[in-house]
């Protein structure tokens, strides 16, 4: 079966309930672990402080996809994972392409992660290479 297109997948969303407790948690704990402000993330992120501020309301309403994906820029996360506490559908161009993905503790992902963000294929290749090095030393 194919999946529904996106549009349809947020239209649908937009139909739905928003629960903005499980959202606001996973802000407050990224926030807390940097010591970061509302006005400091907001104006880093690209947001104004008064978007967070709402954003962290109890009866908040469901941040656009665009909140979503800026938040998760700034704190170094996978997007999907801010869509997805959104209750917006996740986009497979955040997804990374391995089945073992799930079976891995998520310092890991957020490792891979940043070393795909590396635009220049020699330099990550040579981080890559960098961290094996460091890895092997580590289990020896």
């Amino acid at each position: 079966m194919k999946d529904k297109p996106l549009s349809k997948q947020k239209k649908d969303t937009k139909r739905k309930k928003f629960d903005s407790e499980p959202f606001i948690a996973r802000l407050e704990q990224l926030m807390g672990e940097k010591n970061l402000s509302m006005r400091q993330v907001g104006i880093e992120s690209g947001l104004d402080h008064q978007v967070i501020r709402r954003l962290k309301e109890v009866h908040a309403k469901r941040p656009n996809m665009t909140y979503c994906i800026l938040l998760a820029d700034y704190f170094g996360v996978n997007p999907n994972e801010f869509l997805q506490l959104a209750g917006w559908p996740t986009l497979k161009v955040f997804d990374i392409k391995r089945a073992s993905i799930d079976n891995l503790p998520p310092e890991a992902v957020d490792v891979a992660l940043d070393i795909a963000k590396i635009p220049d294929p020699r330099t990550r290749k040579q981080v890559a290479e960098a961290v094996r090095v460091l890895l092997k030393k580590y289990f020896n």
